[in-house]
């Protein structure tokens, strides 16, 4: 059965060109960005120094209440909506369970030298103004406009510019782009749609374009997706039962990510096409690079790790069971 299904997938893919955000007409508009120099990691030079309780931004940019709403953001599966704080800064509020596995997540990627968004989680937090029409997240805004376990994301700087796609982009090969290949397996980041990859201009024109893994709210949990996508993504049973390595030669590894869409997908068969041609993503990668990226882990103390997931509102108990499947991963791409 399963072959017959891999069959008709093979015999139908032509038949499906990819949509315009990943295709051929996204590529030909953004041809003159991804041409540009760009910029996807930096040097984190003093990686034990480095503050996973805060990240990106610091303590020093954290939101300042009073928020008040500016627009909804119909993008994406999660309830989102623009805010402005009071010192005047823009915010992207998103809500329900994307919120806390993508704060932990950016700041484990940031840790290692990568372009990411700033963002905090908010225990609660009171937004003036929100209207009562809501298309999504009615049921998550409290009386008064109180929101709680609110993610609060600002890009790291500049203009989005447009998205970028895992096969087109300046860094396929190097070993930078491999690396970051290496920390969506090792966070069980599934979702690798183009449209969740930005590209910034940043003020200066002279200086490089960001490009940056901007949504990373399918993190820590199954290794794709499942027939309930809120059962994939922050689950910390799931995260902890996956394997982690499927292969290792003396010149590559793979890893068991990202795993296909169950074969009941077949049914929408321009998803299931999409989705099985991002699976190269976590397959042969040069060995080499793989181990680079994990010197730039092991750098990392358990503690920083902790960070990471306290300063997404997890309880301690969860703060050290997701923080022990990091370090297990961490400690089997040292041990290559």
């Amino acid at each position: 059965m399963r072959r017959l299904i891999s069959l008709v997938v093979i015999a139908a893919a032509s038949a499906f060109p990819l949509s315009s955000a990943t295709g051929e007409s996204h590529i030909a508009a953004t041809a003159a960005i991804v041409q540009a120099k760009g910029v996807l990691w930096q040097d984190p030079k003093d990686i034990r120094g480095r503050n996973l309780f805060y990240g990106p931004g610091g303590q020093q940019d954290q939101p300042k209440e009073p928020f008040t709403f500016l627009e909804e953001d119909h993008g994406g599966s999660n309830p989102k909506f623009d805010v402005q704080d009071a010192n005047g800064k823009h915010w992207k509020v998103k809500l329900g369970v994307e919120a806390r596995p993508e704060t932990a997540a950016t700041r484990l990627l940031w840790a290692v030298g990568f372009i990411t968004n700033e963002n905090y989680l908010l225990p609660e937090a009171k937004v003036n103004d929100i209207p009562s029409h809501l298309s999504r997240g009615k049921n998550l805004v409290e009386p008064g406009g109180t929101v709680r376990a609110a993610r609060l994301q600002k890009p790291p700087r500049g203009k989005k510019v447009g998205t970028w796609d895992w096969k087109h982009n300046p860094f396929t090969g190097t070993r930078e782009f491999n690396g970051l290949r290496v920390m969506m397996a090792l966070i069980s980041n599934w979702d690798l749609k183009t449209e969740n990859n930005s590209m910034y201009a940043q003020e200066d024109d002279s200086r490089p374009i960001l490009y940056e893994v901007s949504d990373l709210g399918t993190s820590f949990g199954r290794t794709g997706e499942s027939y309930r996508s809120s059962t994939s993504k922050a689950n910390l049973k799931a995260y902890q039962r996956s394997k982690f390595l499927t292969k290792v030669t003396k010149d590559r590894v793979s890893f068991n990510f990202p795993t296909h869409l169950p074969y009941l997908y077949i049914f929408n068969l321009p998803l299931f096409i999409s989705e099985s041609r991002a699976q190269w993503i976590g397959h042969d990668i040069p060995k080499a690079d793989v181990q680079w990226i994990s010197s730039l882990l092991a750098q990392l103390s358990a503690d920083q790790i902790r960070d990471a997931f306290r300063a997404a509102g997890y309880s301690p108990d969860q703060v050290e069971a997701y923080a022990a499947v990091v370090q297990a991963r961490i400690a089997q791409l040292e041990r290559l």
